[in-house]
């Protein structure tokens, strides 16, 4: 019997799950969100300078081509060499606007902003006044005007102060890069922490199962020992074994399904993180192509390299975790399903299976046998097909691929009970193992064929629901057997029982 002291503290285990659970969620959310918002923060400054850098540029062509345009009107008198400086005089004040607009109305920028629309200005004005002079011929003129250095001056203040502005620029961009690096690597140690306290909560409530599990079959074997005439007692005890059960399985469900909402936003915010990544890659690409060398070696390589492979490893972690809690979530439907008895022949039921598994069969060189005279039962049609479907299928799965395969499936009654046997001459199972492979998350042998450790543990559950037991018999190299014995006539009272 389960001690009032001992039930206690399962429910405030439960309850500490749950609300570790809840918080995990809220943290990894929260935290997720907020550096999400950091790093929008972080791309947008990026676009900015970005922008900003690509323009003080663009305006220190306008001058340049202007003054193209106007040496070779000079030298020619050709007003062909007149166009760049026409299309730099219509240019170079939008410009200069829409550089001030990306300064901003304060800081340093927009004091060399102002000082390069001055520059550019007197640039501009010694241009406009050469060239009127040279198109009334006052060829003399014109020349003088360009002897005096005043067009030189100015354009060396505009060079000086795009160095500045530039150089500016590429000291923010640094900044603002590493502050961007920061924020992934701090989103993606969130995102790392969040997968484990998951990966411990799942673990958690498979030890709380488990421990329940052993204190339940240890409740079932001081049943059979009492005395069968009490059925008042018996009654009292398998009542209580029964809420017990359906707690666990309560709890299984409920577990499972809150870890998926942490495990949504991980994966939500992974591709979010992706897709800042390839933003920013982007924008480092445009940089390089730019101004080659502005860019670290070591930056390339963590948005080109190291974040696409870390974000890798979180979405395989996250399938992997999202696969375990849907195996939980079905184990958990399944022990609250209303049995329904109803004849079944069990060799129809193989039949069938072998059926659907021909290509497999056919293609590992290997057949399935169903015996005649193979006896029916009464019991739920649709667990007695999942107990033999998964059976079988392992025996497919695990079959020794330097032999031909077979697989046989037979039974016989016994009294008021009936046995099968599902024997495969396959790998086998090593008799350590044994027990093993019936447990949660536990496999055996060789890890070469896809799964989560889940399939024999929700056939011995089943196997227990309906009255029955399940044991195996193998050797490595030689084959397995497992053999199944349930009541000829399931009786739903029994349930409550065997569960």
């Amino acid at each position: 019997m389960i001690g009032p002291l001992s039930a206690a503290k399962s429910a405030r285990n439960e309850i500490l799950l749950l609300i570790l659970g809840f918080a995990v969620l809220v943290v990894v959310g929260a935290s997720s969100v907020w550096i999400a918002g950091r790093n929008a923060v972080f791309n947008a400054q990026l676009a900015q300078t970005s922008e900003l850098k690509s323009h003080i540029l663009l305006t220190l062509s306008v001058a340049q081509n202007a003054e193209t345009g106007q040496r070779g009107f000079l030298l020619t008198n050709d007003e062909g060499y007149l166009t760049p400086y026409e299309t730099a005089l219509a240019a170079w004040e939008p410009r200069i606007r829409r550089l001030a607009e990306l300064v901003g109305p304060t800081g340093p920028q927009h004091d060399r902003a102002s000082a390069l629309a001055a520059a550019l200005k007197i640039k501009m004005d010694e241009l406009a006044e050469t060239v009127a002079l040279q198109r009334a011929g006052k060829f003399s003129e014109a020349h003088a005007v360009v002897e005096t250095d005043r067009g030189r001056d100015a354009m060396l203040e505009v060079r000086r102060i795009v160095t500045e502005m530039r150089a500016y620029e590429d000291d923010q961009f640094a900044k603002r890069s590493g502050d961007a690096a920061w924020g992934a690597k701090l989103q993606l140690a969130v995102v790392i922490i969040g997968l484990l306290v998951a990966a411990a909560l799942a673990y958690g409530a498979q030890v709380i199962v488990r421990r329940q599990t052993r204190t339940l079959k240890a409740a079932q074997d001081e049943l059979s020992r009492a005395n069968a005439g009490l059925e008042a007692a018996v009654a009292e005890r398998t009542s209580e074994l029964t809420t017990a059960n359906d707690e666990i399985q309560r709890f299984a469900y409920i577990v499972s399904h809150d870890l998926r909402a942490p495990l949504v936003n991980v994966m939500g915010f992974t591709s979010e993180l992706d897709a800042a990544r390839r933003v920013l890659k982007d924008q480092i690409d445009a940089l390089i192509e730019a101004s080659p060398g502005s860019v670290g070696e070591e930056a390339r390589l963590a948005v080109d390299e190291d974040l696409p492979e870390a974000i890798g490893f979180i979405r395989a972690s996250t399938t992997k975790m999202d696969r375990l809690i849907n195996a939980i979530l079905k184990l958990s439907r399944e022990g609250r399903r209303v049995v329904t008895p109803e004849s079944v022949s069990i060799r129809d039921v193989a039949e069938q299976i072998a059926a659907t598994l021909h290509q497999q069969t056919q293609s590992a060189d290997a057949e399935i046998v169903v015996e005649p005279g193979t006896p029916p039962l009464v019991t739920d049609r649709f667990s007695i097909e999942q107990i033999f479907q998964n059976l079988i299928e392992n025996a497919v799965k695990y079959l020794d691929r330097s032999r031909p395969g077979r697989i046989v499936v037979r039974g016989r009654r016994v009294g008021a009970q009936v046995e099968y046997m599902i024997e495969d001459n396959g790998r086998g199972i090593d008799a350590k193992d044994h027990e093993r492979v019936f447990e949660l998350f536990r496999r055996a042998g060789a890890q070469d064929q896809p799964g989560e450790g889940l399939g024999l543990a929700f056939v011995r559950a089943s196997v227990r629901r309906l009255g029955g037991v399940i044991t195996l018999t193998s050797n490595p190299g030689q084959g397995s057997t497992f053999h199944l014995t349930f009541p000829a006539v399931f009786r739903v009272q029994s349930e409550s029982r065997a569960a």
